[in-house]
Formats: C-alpha cells, structure tokens, sequence
C-alpha cells in the first residue's frame, strides 16, 4: 500500500484527505506544520507528499527543500489558495511534482495523485539504471520504456531494428547526434536511449522544445541571463545548457531556432563555452547536444533558414525514426502499453482491445504517430464502460477512415525520403451542426491535453466554468464521440 503524507495547518482538509484517499487503497497521515512532517520523515518513507505552500512554521519552498534532501526520490505536490505563478515555477525547479489550487477537487486530486506515483516510480527506475550502470551489450535490445521511464516503448519492427543499432553503435561516444522523424515519432525517446546508454548517463538530461521558445526569451532559456539583462530580468538565471553541464541537451524542432541564437549556439559547439544574455564571463561548460527536426536541416540551410556551418557541426551522426504507419506490427502493441498506463492513471480495468478494433488500429495511418495513438487510447479507455474497449470508443476519423476516401482514389505526397506517403482525401461534408460539433470537441480535447486533463485548468484555457466543461464532456460521451 503507498504511503501519503499530508501537511496542512486546516484540520478539515487533513482530515477530509485522509479518510477519501484511505478510501482509495492509500495508507494516509497527516502532520499539521512543516516541523513535524520533517520529525515524521525521519523515521518513515512515504512515497507522495501533499503540502500547503504556506504553513505556520515555514513555506512550502523550505518544506519540500528538507523533505527532497531527506527523500529525494518521494513525489510533492504542492497545494495553495494563492495562485501565483512566480511560486509554482520555484517549487517546480526544486522538484514539485504539480501545484494545484484550492478549492480541491477529488477527481483531479486523485489524478494528480496516480500520475505523480507513476512518475516517481519511472524517475527511481532510471535512478537504478545509473547507480549500477546498467548499460546495454550491443546484442541486447534497447532498454524498454516502463524500464527507463520513457513515454513510448521502442517496438519490435524490422524497420525499428537499424535504429536501435545505431543508437548502441553512437551512445559510448561523444558525437552530436541529429534525430530525423515525424512529429509525435517518439524522437525524444531515441535521444534518451542515447543519453542513459552513454557514460554521461548519471548527469542531467534536459529536453528542450525549440519550438515552444518565442523569439525574445529563447537566448535566455539556453544560455541564461544576467539580472537587469532586459525588461523583467529581476535575477540572475542559469540556462539550461549550464543546467546540463556533464550531461545531455536534446534540442527538438531546432529549425525553429533564431538565427541570431543560432550563432550562439555554434559557439558552444565550437568551443565549449557559453555567455550568458547581458554577461560579460565564459562559463565553460561541458555537454553532449542531440538535436532532432521533422524538416531536412541541409534543406533548410539551403533556403537560408538555418545556419550551414552550425548544421555541418551537428551533422557528425544522424538516426531516421520511423513513421508508425511504417511499422504497423507495432501499433497494437503500443496501444496495448498505453491502456495499461491509463489505467494506473484513471483506475480503470480494461482488459484489452476487440478484434475490429485492433483491425482499426492497424488500417489507420497515424499522422500524429505515437503521441496521436496515445491519445486515442487514453480517450478510448475512458469511453470504455466495460472491460473491452469497443468501436463506439474510437474516434470518427479511425473508425471510418476507409470510408472517408474517395473512390477515385488517393493523393499522394513524396516523403523526404523518397518515398510515396498516402494522404487520404476527405469528402466535403455539408452537415454544419456535425462539423460544428466536431469541432468543439476537438478544441476541448485538445485542452484537456494541454492540461494533463486538469479540468479545472481546462476550463480556464477554454474560457468556460467549470460545470460548462462536465456537461459538453458528458454530452460528447453520450454520443459515443
């Protein structure tokens, strides 16, 4: 039985916590101030803390810093009635799991909850590797996800099998590596096969989404930045490449990079050196960079809209990750690792697929890949009232993909790599209702995702109260959307 602990200076919330987590299979206690959760760690272990941010004897940031040092593997989540962004980003940079806001919710707590116990687990299981530098022989397969604690499992395709002997062949050297492969492919898997499988495997491993970077801040974000650098620069920052120091960098989507931050970058490539926005110091540093695009770098160099030179830098070694729809011996085996992790999270018991739903699955083409497939069956687990998810639960698009083409036949479009990828057509509907419809429940989806399903924060994002939310999601429900 996990063990959770709870700390808050409100008699009624410990209390309320303890009995409806102790109703849901948790061992539950509560301490009513910083000092004597601290006095109970000392003796005990638990494996999720939940912590009001302002207690009577300290803040949540002192809490969480002397329970991570006493139990750096335990998972914290943060709960406060003052939402403030400056004090989520503090807590998270010291190791929070979430921070979520009063009033509570039980099914997004219990949520939270599942998804923070998932993730500590996967976090120790990488912990593990390290410490007894467990590294994979050349004639082993790669490490599996739920032993890494990657999203995605690397599959047993033929296609799959010369990516996975490339990254043992370039993850014992020190060689940039760019990874090619769709959006949703699983390219940041690959890069953390490399990094846990190389000898920097026991330094930090920092992901970087270039193209969630806006223009202004992406210097900052990679390189950090001096207090009163520019507008807002209250304090001193360290960048992540410092952060990383040691260990790996994975830039995803580098083309997105500007071109000023783009000659940047090739200095640290060259010399191994960084300066900090508004600094005037070289701070060594000492870090591998994989890099990984859906566009062809040498194209985009040719076009003018990446550097040449910085791309004959990266270029010392490069993996081509397959799209899903090129290894369909895969896909039921990756959903059927996707429904067992949904269920861990929504505490359901789905045993599996029916046969024309695994045919579904197969004939789809998966323009999302992985993370388009993750999400399908995340949603379907969801949908699914019994033990076997059903047609009912997939979305139109999968369901009646065959019908959705023309009979006259497929347009196509020439892949970078040569080859002939089918795009189906898809018929003009003149049914507004539905295609209104349709997408509103694509847009609440899509919000939903953004916030780890936090409905709460869907909502907000949406711009809708909350009970708006439950009602179009019980609505949608009902039409087996």
């Amino acid at each position: 039985m996990q063990r959770i602990l709870i700390v808050d200076d409100d008699d009624d919330i410990r209390l309320l916590l303890v009995r409806f987590l102790g109703r849901h299979g948790y061992e539950a206690t509560s301490a009513e101030c910083g000092a004597a959760a601290l006095e109970w760690m000392r003796t005990n272990s638990p494996d999720l803390v939940l912590c009001d941010f302002r207690l009577d004897d300290m803040t949540g940031t002192q809490l969480l810093a002397g329970l991570k040092e006493q139990h750096p593997k335990c998972a914290v989540i943060i709960i406060t009635g003052y939402s403030d962004v400056k004090d989520a980003v503090e807590v998270m940079k010291l190791g929070a799991y979430d921070y979520v806001t009063k009033p509570l919710y039980p099914d997004e707590i219990l949520l939270t909850i599942k998804q923070a116990l998932i993730a500590a687990g996967e976090s120790a299981a990488v912990a593990e590797q390290v410490e007894n530098k467990i590294v994979m022989p050349k004639s082993a397969p790669l490490a599996r996800a739920h032993e890494i604690g990657a999203e995605f499992l690397v599959g047993n395709s033929p296609k799959y099998t010369t990516v996975i002997e490339q990254v043992q062949l370039v993850a014992p050297t020190n060689f940039s590596v760019i990874i090619y492969g769709e959006s949703g492919s699983g390219k940041e898997v690959i890069a953390k096969q490399i990094h846990l499988n190389s000898a920097r495997a026991d330094k930090p491993f920092i992901a970087i989404d270039c193209g969630a970077l806006s223009k202004e801040l992406s210097g900052s974000e990679l390189f950090g930045h001096e207090r009163g650098a520019f507008t807002g620069a209250v304090g001193q920052k360290t960048g992540s490449l410092e952060l990383a120091n040691g260990g790996t960098v994975f830039l995803d989507e580098i083309g997105n990079l500007p071109y000023d931050i783009q000659v940047s970058l090739l200095r640290v490539v060259q010399e191994r050196k960084i300066k900090r926005v508004g600094g005037t110091k070289d701070i060594e540093i000492d870090v591998r960079i994989i890099i990984a695009s859906n566009e062809r770098l040498w194209a985009l160099a040719k076009a003018g809209k990446f550097r040449e030179d910085l791309y004959h830098r990266f270029n010392e070694f490069s993996i081509e990750v397959p799209a899903l729809r090129e290894r369909k011996e895969d896909i039921v085996q990756f959903a059927r690792y996707f429904l067992q992790r949904t269920n861990s999270e929504l505490g359901k018991n789905v045993d599996g697929f029916a046969e024309d739903v695994e045919q579904a699955l197969e004939n789809y083409p998966w323009y999302g890949n992985l993370r388009e497939l993750k999400n399908v069956i995340k949603r379907a687990t969801l949908l699914t009232p019994g033990t076997m998810v059903e047609l009912r639960s997939l979305p139109f698009e999968i369901t009646n993909f065959q019908s959705l083409r023309f009979d006259t036949g497929e347009d196509t479009a020439s892949s970078e790599t040569g080859k002939d990828i089918s795009l189906p057509q898809v018929p003009y509907y003149n049914r507004l209702k539905v295609a209104n419809r349709d997408a509103e429940y694509e847009v609440i989806l899509d919000a939903l995702k953004q916030s780890g399903y936090n409905k709460s924060k869907a909502a907000k994002l949406l711009d809708i109260d909350r009970k708006t939310l439950y009602n179009k999601m019980k609505q949608y429900k009902d039409l087996n959307l």
